[in-house]
């Protein structure tokens, strides 16, 4: 079983968005069974909340139900069960790395390193923007998740059939 989280700030708004699409292309190509999805913040803002309305509302429109996640903080113990976790943005990918033992640091990547053919390589925050921000993520987090399931078949389940 291959472990991915995904971090972001507060975890009501970027990374439940990844979850939600990575997990949906994980089930869609019948991987559930192999590919474990799970996300979490780097500061304990939202701990027990649902996502933020207006993610929950744009992935809605694509069918994805962000609905039955609720926020929780990164642990230490997520840098040893998790054999990704991946960052929304630097800042974050930062404080995982000043987070974690160093023996570790190899689990740490930024998010967007899966989608190359982004020009940014940061998921920017939607929560104080307005008009399409939430659609923009979800677009810029769907490229990402493809390119992060092909990197997981090629390198993590490349013994097996996917």
């Amino acid at each position: 079983m291959i472990k991915v989280l995904f971090v972001c700030t507060g975890n009501i708004c970027r990374s439940p968005t990844a979850e939600g699409v990575f997990r949906s292309l994980v089930e869609r190509e019948g991987l559930a069974h192999k590919i474990l999805v799970d996300s979490a913040g780097t500061h304990a803002y939202h701990v027990g909340q649902p996502p933020d309305g207006r993610s929950v509302e744009a992935a809605h429109r694509r069918g994805i139900d962000l609905s039955a996640q609720r926020a929780r903080q990164v642990t230490r113990r997520d840098y040893e069960d998790f054999d990704l976790l991946l960052a929304m943005d630097r800042g974050h990918l930062a404080i995982m790395a000043g987070q974690c033992l160093p023996s570790h640091h190899d689990r740490l990547a930024l998010f967007l390193s899966f989608a190359p053919q982004l020009v940014h390589q940061d998921v920017p925050d939607p929560y104080y923007g307005a008009g399409d921000g939430f659609e923009r993520v979800l677009d810029m987090i769907t490229q990402g998740s493809i390119g992060l399931l092909d990197h997981i078949r090629a390198t993590r389940l490349n013994s097996e059939r996917c």
